[in-house]
């Protein structure tokens, strides 16, 4: 039997910012000069258009884009046209579902009622800004271009603009910061009211500013603290912890999130995204992973034919459990069995000897529905997931 393909999601990359932030890793680059909107906003459509016509018929036949994520960078930096262009261009060739999520990520700093009115009429249904603090001097040691005042601005701004499905970013164990700051932080979002607050702790990456020369944070016993204190707070609030670092209003969840961790199907277009795209083939199910060129000038030139990849693999039938876990076991909720088998072509029964292993160490809870990671398990999650390698 033929394998049902899993929903189609799209994801759009604006690597500029401002400034780099310290504790960034991301695939993003300080603005130097003019912010170079049409010529990069050619290029997605470019991008686009080389996957719609490259892959076969069989692959995006009757498969509407469910969610479209722009992320960055900054996306706010770029005009509503340009948006607007990439989301028509999206709905012109795959067709974006009649209840579509479409995110654009936003910097208190660098929006105002303009654009907002027109990322909405752009067809943008769902804000996420990347608020981080509401503490001024916090958001100074972190490289922020806005302060506390900025951020309650640009959210009330995006509800005047008939925005009524926002998130708030929140870190916590930041440089300097203690439990009551960090609290301070989570009341001030929940005073808000908004949809969604993602509270995420900071962490010291690789090839980062705050790598190189590392702040003063809490220690992990403080840290971990300060997670469990502010989760109690978000859940009287009236949010539900759903995965690892997200909360959200009954109905609110992030649908774009959801799909990545639930092991769907997503195109990447811009500079360095990375895209996952299954197809069938007489051996059953295929699945590959894609990476964009990473650097701007790379990528615009090359945006229309193959060059665009800096990478092309296929995901071997033996490394499924484990991609599908990694992302599926950040859910409170975990994943059923049919999911498990249409999203990986494995059987149950083959992944039954791990997943039997992790129950008797009280790492996942397991019925004829599914498997769900226990409180132990979200808690030792690497540990978890090391049983699917």
């Amino acid at each position: 039997m033929t394998p049902a393909l899993p929903p189609l999601a799209l994801y759009v990359h604006l690597p500029w910012c401002v400034q780099k932030c310290p504790y960034c890793d991301f695939n993003s680059h300080p603005l130097h000069d003019a912010l170079p909107a049409d010529a990069y906003g050619a290029a997605l459509l470019r991008d686009l258009d080389w996957e719609w016509t490259t892959g076969d018929a069989d692959i995006w036949r009757g498969r509407e884009l469910v969610s479209v994520f722009f992320g960055g960078g900054t996306p706010s930096l770029f005009p509503p046209e340009t948006i607007a262009a990439v989301l028509e261009a999206a709905d012109s060739r795959f067709g974006l579902a009649a209840d579509c999520e479409i995110t654009l990520e936003a910097n208190p700093g660098t929006v105002d009622a303009e654009h907002f009115r027109g990322y909405r009429a752009a067809g943008v249904n769902r804000l996420s800004l990347g608020v981080q603090s509401f503490d001024d001097a916090t958001l100074g040691r972190l490289g922020r271009v806005h302060d506390g005042a900025a951020a309650r601005a640009a959210f009330e701004t995006a509800r005047a603009a008939g925005f009524d499905n926002v998130n708030l970013d929140l870190m916590f164990a930041l440089p300097g910061q203690d439990m009551a700051g960090a609290l301070a932080d989570v009341d001030a979002a929940l005073a808000l009211a908004p949809e969604h607050i993602s509270y995420y702790h900071l962490t010291l990456e690789p090839n980062t500013a705050f790598a190189a020369a590392p702040p003063v944070l809490p220690d992990e016993d403080t840290a971990a603290a300060m997670l469990d204190a502010g989760g109690e707070r978000l859940t009287a609030g009236g949010y539900a912890a759903y995965e690892t670092s997200a909360w959200a209003r009954p109905g609110r969840q992030c649908h774009h999130n959801r799909h990545y961790w639930c092991f769907g199907d997503y195109i990447g277009i811009g500079a360095g995204a990375h895209g996952k795209i299954s197809s069938t083939t007489d051996e059953g199910l295929a699945v590959e992973r894609r990476v964009r060129q990473r650097h701007p000038r790379r990528y615009m030139p090359a945006a229309g034919s193959a060059a665009v990849l800096q990478d092309r693999s296929e995901v071997a039938r033996e490394a499924r459990a484990f991609e599908f876990a990694m992302n599926a076991l950040r859910l409170h909720d975990g994943f059923a069995w049919p999911e498990l088998e249409a999203r990986t072509a494995l059987r149950r029964e083959e992944v039954a000897p791990v997943i039997a292993r992790a129950q008797r160490q009280g790492l996942l809870e397991v019925d004829d529905a599914g498997a769900r990671p226990t409180a132990l398990g979200r808690a030792h999650l690497n540990t978890l997931l090391g049983y699917f390698l």
